[in-house]
């Protein structure tokens, strides 16, 4: 039975889910087991139950495009979602996270800040259930099935490091009480993991398209090191102290990938996100997204217009900073991607109006974010949807790392190196497909300019799939406060507080410093 297939049996394992780490809950021994009880004792004991449990890990990736999508997008200088009339305020989640006002009891406290905690380790212990279900089973690709849940539960714990520093680590699935290691403990047990893990995994899968790598690992590392002085250094009150650089070793990963001969550009940008991108020959990891009720993508609707397309519309909310989208060269192919001007029906073509019935034109300004009118504010529309959507849910595949970024990666480390020279036609490979006549990047550029022009390159390439507020840190701009409605924050909103509920529950965790 092939992995993706269970992904429609997963909530037969509801049973399955631990209690999230941290957390202390009540327990009595009880002195039979219902037959109905799934665990790693009564289940696992076959090929296809084991499949059935790792489907149930990859579930947890949706996550990527819920909760972590929306501060990673809203709290970055890509996305503002104004009140429009009676729609989107919201309780002022939207703009308290686009200003970074969270607090542990704020409305994105108990929200976003809550969430992302709760379902990165809900993953984290579904993998250490089936982990440890392996331990006393023989299967077909069993080294391989474990190298995988190995990687996907450092993607968790990456993303829990990314989000609140140093988190609690746990590699079996006892309920107790854990104490957080700091972030550099959490960036070494990752490194750890996917360098175990990368040896034992294939290249492709044969018809498992979206399935953990050999690449994936090599990708998810590049990222690690592209990252290492921030994810390994010390949060304070007054921002990061950082930790040692990884340049060569996110250089030495990013050509592991690029040279593997597994992957290749897409002659057109757009492919890598259409309904049937599963084709795709450059996506290295992706959510999967099937056109099934719960199972399909559906970020499009944040902004599309309640008219943009017959048979339903969107919910017309998120928009894309004025200041970014003004940042695109006009000639930029991958500026096609966010709507503004006109706008017609996304399937027939037609004209399209607003609610009043005045034609619908997308501005790129927003003049108040408190009172904005349905058309302000430039578009996003970089997953196009799907004809056969059942419902809101669409068939493409969310991508997490793409070739283009380890071409994006390898340029930034190769001139923090100092071989700014050897960097710039890096860089120029992904901007030759987005111009024509190309435009590329001139020899004999300086190590800051092609610094600062890399950072943009990267919004340009990556807008919208929630890299940017992990640049923006990792470049010193993310509290800086610079684009729209958005004032300087304190520089310790570089990492999110420890929920309080987690902080009530478990009394060997503390509080990030600054909340």
């Amino acid at each position: 039975m092939t992995l993706f297939r269970n992904l429609t049996r997963v909530s037969r394992l509801g049973a399955m889910m631990l209690v999230p780490v941290g957390l202390m809950v009540g327990c009595t021994d009880l002195k039979e087991t219902p037959t109905s009880l799934i665990t790693k004792d009564t289940f696992y004991k076959n090929s296809d139950e084991v499949i059935a449990g790792l489907a149930a890990v990859y579930a947890n990736l949706r996550q990527q495009y819920e909760q972590l999508y929306s501060l990673n997008q809203v709290s970055s200088e890509e996305t503002v979602v104004p009140v429009r009339g009676s729609d989107w305020f919201d309780n002022g989640q939207w703009l308290e996270l686009h200003r970074q006002g969270w607090t542990p009891t704020s409305t994105v406290g108990n929200g976003e800040v809550t969430g992302i905690w709760n379902n990165q380790y809900a993953g984290v212990a579904r993998a250490n259930v089936v982990l440890e279900a392996l331990e006393n089973v023989t299967i077909p690709n069993q080294a391989a099935i474990k190298a995988e849940l190995r990687v996907l539960r450092a993607r968790f714990y990456m993303d829990l490091m990314d989000c609140y520093g140093g988190v609690p680590i746990a590699t079996d699935t006892k309920v107790e009480e854990r104490a957080r290691k700091t972030r550099a403990e959490v960036f070494t047990f990752i490194e750890t993991e996917l360098k175990a893990a990368r040896a034992d995994l294939p290249r492709t899968w044969a018809d498992q398209q979206g399935r953990v790598t050999r690449g994936v690992a090599d990708a998810m590392l590049a990222s690690l090191y592209l990252n290492a002085q921030i994810w390994s250094g010390t949060p304070t009150a007054t921002g990061i102290t950082p930790g040692t650089a990884k340049w060569a070793e996110a250089a030495a990963f990013a050509d592991s990938v690029i040279n593997s001969g597994t992957y290749t550009l897409a002659a057109n940008y757009k492919d890598n996100f259409t309904f049937t991108n599963q084709s795709s020959t450059e996506n290295i990891f992706v959510v999967r997204g099937k056109a099934v009720d719960g199972l399909g993508f559906n970020r499009q609707y944040n902004a599309l217009h309640y008219n943009s397309f017959g048979g339903g519309g969107g919910w017309n909310g998120w928009s894309v900073v004025e200041e970014t989208y003004n940042k695109f060269d006009p000639v930029d192919l991958r500026r096609t991607v966010v709507l503004a001007g006109p706008q017609v029906d996304l399937f027939t073509g037609a004209p399209v109006n607003d609610r009043q019935g005045n034609r619908l034109v997308f501005t790129p300004v927003i003049a108040d974010v408190l009172a904005a009118n349905e058309g302000e504010g430039a578009r996003l529309y970089k997953y196009p949807l799907d004809p056969n959507r059942a419902g809101n849910a669409s068939g493409n595949d969310f991508a997490l790392y793409r070739l283009a970024e380890m071409y994006l990666i390898k340029a930034e480390a190769l001139n923090e190196l100092n071989r700014t020279a050897e960097a710039i036609p890096v860089l120029n490979t992904i901007r030759a497909r987005a111009f024509s006549p190309a435009k590329p990047i001139a020899a004999g550029t300086t190590q800051a300019a092609l610094r600062a022009l890399i950072f943009d390159e990267r919004l340009f390439e990556l807008l919208g799939e929630g890299k940017r507020r992990q640049d923006q840190i990792r470049q010193g701009t993310y509290t800086a406060g610079s684009w729209f409605a958005k004032t300087p924050s304190p520089a310790y909103k570089v990492v999110l507080p420890i929920p309080q509920q987690q902080l009530n529950t478990n009394s060997l965790l503390t509080q990030n410093p600054g909340y």
